[in-house]
């Protein structure tokens, strides 16, 4: 069986102007990554041949750290499909009359719990944020990417670099979770965690979901973050 590795991108810019911009500890995750993936390797673990990204900055930042911990020199294959949400669109599309600003108490909290209420409402349709696909795209965007990697690459170990939100909607499409629960899964989604897919060319199925192996020893739990 071929191994398929979902990773969520290093830690971005949360609060910033420009979020799509890991951040130096974002870089440093990636790299650890990579570290990690050359360890396993090394010891008996997959040998990569494929990567697919998103086409977000932050996506291909954090392969470019992954490669620089493994040594891959893997050319990576884009796809838009992999691409996160835009949670801002989503929250105004609530029109909820203020929408705090990062430095404002509480914002964090209350940002999350509006993105959570909103992605509900997207998904039933309630909602048609500016600039977005209807959730129904999204989704066939997302399984588009596990759909090519069964009929093009079925005999390949591939690394997949994401985001929370098309990683959740992955494992809910292979779970056939509601719309509930593949919110929860995406919220809980850390940066460069790993979600581990097994596949043939009929199907493919969940093995781990939402791992950090790289940093489990005691010198890197400070790295462990979710934002």
């Amino acid at each position: 069986m071929a191994h398929i590795h979902l990773i969520r991108h290093g830690q971005a810019s949360f609060g910033a102007a420009d979020y799509d911009q890991l951040s130096d500890l974002g870089h440093r995750q990636s790299v650890r990554l990579g570290e990690h993936l050359r360890a396993q390797t090394a010891h008996g673990g997959p040998v990569w041949d494929a990567v697919i990204t998103g086409t977000l900055r932050r996506h291909r930042q954090t392969w470019e750290g992954i490669a620089q911990g493994s040594g891959l020199t893997l050319e990576p294959l884009t796809w838009p499909g992999l691409n996160e949400y835009d949670s801002e669109a989503l929250i105004k599309a609530l029109r909820a009359c203020h929408l705090v600003q990062p430095g404002e108490p509480g914002a964090y909290k209350q940002h999350f719990r509006l993105l959570r209420d909103a992605l509900a409402q997207w998904m039933t349709g309630t909602i048609s944020p500016e600039g977005m696909p209807a959730y129904t795209d999204f989704v066939a965007g997302a399984v588009g990417a596990l759909t090519h990697i069964r009929q093009q690459l079925a005999d390949q170990n591939v690394l997949v670099v994401s985001s929370g939100g098309p990683i959740s909607t992955l494992v809910g499409h292979l779970l056939h979770t509601p719309p509930e629960t593949t919110i929860e899964l995406n919220l809980q989604i850390r940066n460069t965690a790993v979600t581990e897919l097994v596949g043939t060319p009929k199907r493919q199925r969940l093995v781990s979901f939402n791992t950090l192996p790289h940093l489990l020893a005691a010198e890197h739990q400070a790295w462990i973050t979710h934002a």
